[in-house]
């Protein structure tokens, strides 16, 4: 059922394919995986740019994160979440596609707010 991604079920990402998105995106900038929650989120140059859920890749959305994406569809990574675009498996193989993507996408996202020091 579309929209009802990591709702059900919650099965953690594997490890594996965590790395292999790392690799086919590791053009696109300073890219880490940091595991949140059980599941990770994907960062580049210091931005939280998408989510992998139950082994399933979203890309936060951007006006020109949607134009290269082109015709994909929308999901929520999990309950609650605002809708990303949801990368099917098939287009991963697609280094430069992807990494158009996620380079797009990071340039127009925020970088996140400094956290305030405790005790300070």
């Amino acid at each position: 059922m579309p929209g009802a991604i990591c709702q059900t079920a919650r099965m953690a990402s594997d490890r594996r394919t965590i790395d292999f998105i790392v690799d086919q995106i590791a053009a696109a900038g300073d890219v880490v995986a940091k595991p949140m929650f059980g599941e990770y989120g994907i960062y580049c140059d210091g931005r939280m740019v998408a989510l992998v859920c139950d082994d399933r890749l979203f890309v936060k959305q951007t006006a020109g994160g949607r134009a290269v994406a082109g015709d994909v569809d929308e999901g929520a990574p999990y309950p609650g979440a605002k809708p990303c675009l949801s990368i099917d498996q098939d287009r991963w193989d697609d280094r430069d596609w992807l990494t158009d993507l996620i380079r797009v996408s990071a340039a127009e996202l925020p970088l996140p707010k400094p956290r305030k020091r405790k005790g300070g």
